[in-house]
């Protein structure tokens, strides 16, 4: 099960990814996560962290806007050139929820089960949107 938490979050983000195209919307990219853990849960014991998600990046760590992991089609701002995202699925194992300790930096599940998260941050442009955090042996 845990080999296909990480699957599938991070396949969600590839899916993010390539809905991420010019005149699209952020609700494109969430709908596309979403709709992919969706269809790939098991059982659907598979959760969408929907307090924490993906936003803008420039000059403060997190930007507007943001981007949740979920979402409806056609909806939120439009994707214009030059825009800068970072995308982040966040998926349990159990439930949606989870709590902030008291470093008040790291966040746990509260029904201590399994998490999974992946992130990458893409530069919107008039084609494919350019991943600028890919490591040099990834795909």
């Amino acid at each position: 099960m845990a080999q296909k938490l990480i699957m599938v979050t991070q396949d969600a983000l590839a899916a993010g990814i390539a809905v991420a195209r010019l005149g699209k919307t952020i609700g494109d990219i969430g709908y596309a996560i979403e709709n992919f853990i969706k269809k790939n849960s098991i059982n659907n014991s598979f959760a969408i962290v929907e307090q924490l998600g993906g936003h803008g990046v420039g000059y403060k760590q997190h930007e507007e806007p943001y981007i949740p992991n979920y979402g409806s089609p056609g909806t939120g701002m439009s994707l214009k050139s030059g825009m800068v995202l970072a995308l982040e699925p966040i998926v349990n194992e159990g439930s949606q929820y989870i709590k902030l300790m008291p470093d008040g930096y790291t966040y746990v599940t509260r029904d201590h089960k399994r998490s999974a998260h992946f992130e990458h941050t893409i530069l919107i442009n008039n084609g494919v949107p350019e991943i600028l955090t890919k490591r040099s042996n990834e795909d």
